[in-house]
């Protein structure tokens, strides 16, 4: 499987090859044996979306992929419960672009809401068509007839039945859908059926196990740094000290004593290959380079960072939200309060360096990647190559991690680059320093937050803005090589685009608000180890920071409980239900933030609230923390979480993904900070730049989930990722009275506010 070259197949060829129909449900990597033929139909053919084997097995073919929260058993469930078969006969493909139309890859917790919706309108409009096809075949009015187990059987005679596989073995599906003309995470191409109602689901909100934990456990699983094909060589990349410089000279003589070493160098990029890996990291380290001086610096001091975004010009200023004249109602407020919020850079710092597979070829090229959007990478392979994206096969493999545009898509581009330039098969793997020191990161920011409160307490006006860098001054994806490490040193340039965001939970402001962003130019304009793009959940956690720290503010200024405060102020019933639930699954007593705490001994206990509203998810997160007032160590130590996402698909695994966003919300809050010089960045390993271990997760994690068969499942991967930072900053200052508005929240930093 891992050395199949990209084919091109007619349609007809296809449709006759092995009686198969596709949908996709599985990765490619993990079923090679058991996959049907390959194909590739355009979006408007059912066949692109579900395919039945011989043996009955059904495929999803599902142009997204999980990149670990059991997204692949979610899509599996939808498809098996349209089509009424038990699991044990459902695959999923993957992420593999040679099976699946582009759906977006992972991207903005679309996998259920966008992908899984079109995946359930496929497999309904294949179940209409093999009822009409067991009609035509068994001479029965197709409203006499039921499906259940693979099979169509007449409802009076349950023994007269046609198999799936039989309805299909003479050419697959050839049913035409109303695609959209879209691709990516917007892709919809529904038939004449629709899908059932949820109330007759039998699979869906039931808890089916992830069939990856056991091979994670006992190391079966296959990662994308286990790939090996024939004749493959091992690179590694040569990254400049300073950032923005470039190699003047190359002195080879000190790695000449390295067996079957070669150094590659095209314009920026230099990398160094060998037919072993131990030897292509000796010659890594060794190899004696002669690099440009630049004029100046291309970093301000770390210190002057949030002076540097205060001062710096806007490329771009959005007024997202605007109601009435926001500055009067607040100068007209008997109280006005007002507070500025400071959010760092922060990397991927994936689990290990990105890492890639590329055999380049002057017909076509084949990749293996783990990025999380692997069609993409296939265009972008295309376009440094130059050539035709058909030829130019992306399969998605398993990889260290993703959580939004992290080194893998600058691995892919490199090891293409290298395999051209080699004409081998070359696998790139970033070090750690490379992986943690050069990633894309999470973009710095200042929120600058305004508002003013009548006698009452209530908020008679609000503004909020954030200024920093743009949030995709890279973009989100690699399908163009200026949005990777080798295409702008390579001299190819870039193409910036510039957003931030803003808070969109439910409240009432009053007679005036106004909510927006301004961007920043980045630090250095190409190949710049602090170049922005998207980091899970995209600068929600540090636009909730600011905001959700502020509304504690106001509540505080108000003299109210944090929790009714924010009650009163909901417009929203979900909101409001979301709210309600997570404060009983708490135990939430009423007070003010910071009033009626014991502050006896050098441990200190404190709770704190936070709600998040991301596309049509609901969260409400409250958190009971220590802190020990001698060191400056926080840990939260008990979460609650309120949950609103509409259809639960899988019970257990929503509960697991909402305690990784906690867990890596956490990490975010507490601890990662990209630490930079005047010429590059300093964090690059786990002590320069730490996350969160054992010793710092909570006892206990409680959820209130709210199902709502009634509305469409929304994204679970990212929201709960958003309220984290505030509800814990919230917390530290119920417990000691003291408000921090600079993130993360390090010992050195609470002691010196704490002093």
């Amino acid at each position: 499987m891992n050395q199949i070259s990209p084919i091109a197949l007619s349609r007809r060829a296809i449709l006759a090859a092995g009686g198969a129909v596709i949908v996709g449900f599985a990765s490619a990597s993990q079923a090679a044996e058991a996959l049907p033929p390959i194909h590739k139909l355009p979006p408007d053919q059912l066949d692109s979306f579900i395919a039945i084997r011989p043996d009955g097995m059904v495929f999803a073919l599902y142009g997204k992929m999980d990149p670990g929260q059991g997204v692949d058993v979610g899509i599996g469930q939808i498809v098996a419960d349209e089509l009424d078969i038990p699991m044990s006969m459902m695959t999923v493909i993957q992420g593999d672009t040679a099976y699946t139309v582009n759906q977006g890859g992972a991207s903005g917790s679309t996998g259920i809401e966008k992908g899984g919706k079109a995946l359930r309108w496929a497999a309904a409009e294949a179940r209409r068509v093999l009822v009409e096809r067991a009609s035509t075949k068994l001479g029965v009015p197709a409203e006499q007839l039921a499906t259940a187990d693979g099979a169509v059987y007449v409802k009076a005679t349950p023994t007269n039945r046609v198999t799936y596989a039989a309805l299909v073995a003479d050419g697959g599906f050839q049913t035409q859908l109303a695609w959209n003309k879209l691709y990516g995470n917007e892709l919809f191409a529904p038939g004449q059926a629709k899908p059932k109602n949820p109330a007759d689901y039998k699979i869906v909100g039931t808890s089916v196990p992830r069939q990856d934990i056991r091979r994670n456990v006992f190391g079966k699983q296959q990662y994308v740094g286990d790939i090996k094909v024939p004749g493959m060589l091992h690179a590694r990349m040569i990254r400049p000290p300073v950032a923005g410089t470039q190699p003047v000279s190359v002195d080879a003589s000190s790695i000449k004593d390295i067996p079957g070493v070669r150094v590659i160098q095209e314009k920026g990029v230099l990398a160094v290959v060998a037919e072993k890996e131990w030897n292509a990291i000796r010659a890594q380290e060794a190899l004696l380079v002669t690099w440009s001086k630049p004029a100046e610096p291309p970093f301000p001091e770390q210190s002057q960072l949030y002076a540097h975004i205060r001062a710096a010009p806007v490329l771009t200023r959005k007024e997202e939200k605007k109601i009435g004249d926001a500055a009067a109602a607040i100068a007209a407020a008997p109280r006005q309060v007002t507070a500025e919020y400071e959010w760092p850079f922060q990397a991927h710092a994936s689990m290990a360096g990105g890492c890639a597979l590329v055999d380049a070829r002057p017909d076509g090229a084949t990749i293996w990647t783990g990025t999380q959007k692997p069609h993409f990478a296939q265009m972008g392979v295309a376009r440094l190559l130059d050539l035709p994206v058909e030829k130019v096969r992306a399969i998605w493999t398993k990889g260290p991690g993703s959580d939004g545009r992290n080194d893998a898509g600058d691995a892919v581009m490199d090891a293409a680059l290298l395999s051209k330039l080699t004409g081998r098969p070359v696998r790139v793997q970033y070090s750690r320093d490379q992986g943690t020191g050069w990633d894309p990161k999470g973009p710095a920011s200042v929120h600058t937050c305004r508002a003013g409160l009548d006698a009452s307490g209530k908020i008679t006006g609000y503004s909020f803005i954030s200024k920093g860098f743009s949030r995709v001054d890279l973009d989100t994806n690699e399908s163009d090589p200026r949005d990777t490490l080798a295409g702008q040193m390579l001299g190819m340039g870039r193409h910036p685009t510039q957003g931030f965001g803003y808070p969109t939970e439910t409240y009432d402001y009053g007679a005036g608000a106004l909510l927006g962003w301004e961007t920043i130019p980045p630090l250095l304009e190409t190949a710049s180890p602090l170049r922005t793009s998207h980091l899970r959940d995209p600068v929600g956690p540090q636009i909730s920071f600011a905001s959700e720290s502020f509304i504690d503010e106001l509540a505080a200024a108000a003299g109210a409980d944090p929790v009714e405060f924010r009650l009163r102020h909901l417009t929203d019933e979900r909101g409001i239900a979301v709210t309600k639930a997570a404060a009983e699954k708490f135990g939430w007593t009423p007070r003010p933030a910071a009033t009626g705490r014991d502050t006896s001994g050098d441990v200190v206990k404190g709770r704190g609230v936070a709600l998040a509203l991301r596309g049509e998810t609901l969260v409400a997160a409250m958190v009971e923390i220590e802190l020990n007032r001698k060191t400056g160590v926080v840990r939260p130590i008990r979460w609650a979480m309120g949950h609103d996402c509409g259809l639960v698909i899988n019970p257990e695994a929503l509960k697991l993904t909402l305690e990784g966003n906690i867990i890596h919300g956490t990490s975010r809050a507490l601890l990662e900070e990209t630490m930079f010089d005047r010429e590059n960045v300093t964090s690059v390993d786990w002590q320069s730049y730490p996350t969160i271990d054992m010793r710092q997760t909570p006892d206990r994690i409680d959820f209130a989930i709210i199902n709502r068969p009634d509305l469409p499942a929304t994204g679970a991967g990212e929201a709960a990722t958003r309220p984290i930072a505030a509800a814990i900053a919230n917390a530290i200052y119920d417990a000691t009275g003291v408000r921090l508005r600079r993130a993360p929240f390090t010992p050195a930093r609470i002691k010196a506010a704490l002093a």
